[in-house]
């Protein structure tokens, strides 16, 4: 039992004082503070029709649990991901392995770990929950069991389930990231489209975010409040415009039925149950290396006289010219992961090619670019990773030369990537999109560049790109970095800016880490 907690302790320290979980905090915050638009604000974040519900207990703490059941979700996945991998790349996990820990007491520690620390974002976004009430309040009284109550019966199971599901990539995809990655993307776009489907059916108990049964009580009061059936359909998420003209209705909570509640308990039980099954499949530690030892070749008895005329080898001559860098961080990009995944590469190319054009740039376009989080997230950072950085750090002219090379590369992947789509909008002298798209591929390199530096680390960028890409396919217009929603060229000009501030905070940095060596 020492033990066991020892590893829940020592795994939950360990995230919570990293660069990467400080960031992930301080962005949870700015997202929970916009879950409750101000007063005056242009945009929504639940609607039902044109109603939008008074700043009461009720409403602010069911909103903000139900936001934030799905936020974490969606982010808290990308960052616990790894922490088996940690202790495999640290030896950790051999030392773990000849203790009495058992495998199914480790995976439950692993689980927990990534539990607390998903917790502990949503007990501050709790907290934040309970001042914004008390900024916006239109004169409710302030009830605090309407705020513990959704969280503690909604957000807590969806999170310990996500830390379940964590764990169980880790288990059954051993070292693989990228699989991962693109696996919870698409099984958690598969969640949320099944919890917002059917919606006047009262399966409530198989919706893992539990945030079904709250949407539907918010209908139900809009109808007996309006006396009619057609409401205009529910929306979630960030919608911009006729907030002014919105009306608005009493929203009083949900009471939940005792069969929700054991559901709810359900799922936490059905994820211990997970790792009880995953446990007989763990390796413990056992892993593969990537080397493997080479068999010792027998010498020839016989003497070879074959001397080498040094005089006839060409001359070695000093160049620094920035295209064989250029090329070999791209050869390093193209070949890193797995082949596997040039198939997806190239069904989305094609995708670019024969997809209707709108499908094509803001559905496509966004998951293929997706499918190289992890090319782009060890664009920088592949140096730290394999202890090379003394090394290429200094090499002649690290910044003007090698940053500058690995930035080029990475940019270079993302239009080629994009170029079916470039074509095919270049015939039609459509230099908008193609400017957009261009930019597109410049910013995000740049993104991954800048959380590279700043965190000296891969998961900020992978949890980034996630949201934002999971953004961009359910059109929320402010996250549009490629222009698949904004055809102006303001819009445009905001991020080319966007993306002169990045390079130029990413140049700062990295000539101060180079000043430290």
């Amino acid at each position: 039992m020492k033990n066991f907690i020892t590893i829940i302790k020592s795994d939950y320290l360990q995230r919570t004082r990293s660069y990467a979980f400080l960031i992930t905090l301080c962005i949870s915050l700015a997202v929970a503070y916009s879950f409750i638009p101000a007063p005056g604000a242009s945009y929504s974040t639940i609607r039902i029709g044109d109603y939008l519900g008074f700043y009461n207990s009720s409403w602010i703490g069911y909103v903000t649990a139900l936001m934030t059941s799905i936020f974490l979700s969606l982010v808290g996945f990308y960052l616990v991901n790894g922490t088996i991998k940690n202790d495999i790349n640290s030896k950790v996990g051999q030392i773990i392995a000849t203790t009495r820990v058992s495998n199914f007491g480790y995976l439950l520690s692993k689980t927990i770990s990534n539990f607390l620390v998903l917790c502990t974002i949503a007990i501050i976004i709790f907290i934040m929950s309970i001042i914004l009430f008390f900024l916006y309040n239109e004169g409710f009284s302030f009830e605090i069991l309407q705020f513990i109550t959704p969280y503690s019966i909604i957000v807590i199971p969806s999170l310990f389930f996500i830390s379940v599901l964590a764990v169980l990539f880790e288990v059954f995809f051993i070292q693989k990231s990228i699989l991962q990655n693109v696996l919870f993307f698409f099984l958690f776009s598969i969640m949320a489209l099944s919890g917002s489907t059917d919606d006047t059916s009262k399966n409530f108990y198989l919706d893992a975010f539990g945030t079904k049964i709250i949407t539907s009580q918010m209908e139900e009061t809009v109808r007996s409040t309006v006396g009619q059936e057609d409401l205009g359909g529910l929306n979630i998420g960030f919608v911009l415009g006729n907030v002014s003209e919105a009306n608005h209705f009493l929203f009083d909570g949900v009471d939940f039925p005792i069969g929700y509640i054991l559901s709810r308990i359900g799922w936490i039980i059905f994820g211990i149950l997970l790792l009880g099954l995953a446990s007989l499949f763990f390796h413990r530690f056992k892993v593969k290396e990537r080397f493997q030892l080479k068999s010792k070749k027998t010498l020839l008895q016989t003497k070879i006289d074959n001397d080498i005329d040094i005089s006839i080898l060409p001359k070695v001559a000093l160049s620094f010219k920035i295209l064989p860098l250029i090329k070999t961080e791209f050869i390093l990009l193209v070949r890193s992961g797995y082949k596997w995944l040039w198939i997806l590469n190239i069904a989305g190319m094609l995708g670019l090619c024969f997809a209707p054009l709108s499908i094509a740039h803001q559905m496509i376009l966004p998951i293929l670019w997706f499918l190289q989080v992890s090319r782009w997230s060890s664009l920088v950072t592949k140096e730290r990773i394999f202890s090379t950085h003394f090394f290429t750090f200094a090499s002649y002219q690290p910044l003007k030369r090698l940053l500058l090379s690995q930035v080029l590369s990475g940019i270079l992947l993302a239009l080629l990537l994009a170029l079916p789509l470039l074509l095919r909008y270049m015939i039609q002298l459509d230099f908008m999109h193609i400017t957009s798209i261009i930019l597109g591929g410049i910013f995000i390199v740049s993104l991954a560049v800048l959380t590279g530096i700043l965190t000296k680390g891969k998961k900020l960028f992978e949890i980034l790109f996630f949201m934002i890409t999971y953004a961009n396919i359910n059109a929320i217009p402010f996250t549009d970095y490629f222009g698949g929603l904004h055809h102006q060229y303001s819009y445009l000009g905001g991020i080319a800016i966007l993306v002169v501030i990045l390079l130029t905070i990413s140049y700062s940095i990295r000539n101060i880490e180079l000043k430290r060596i």
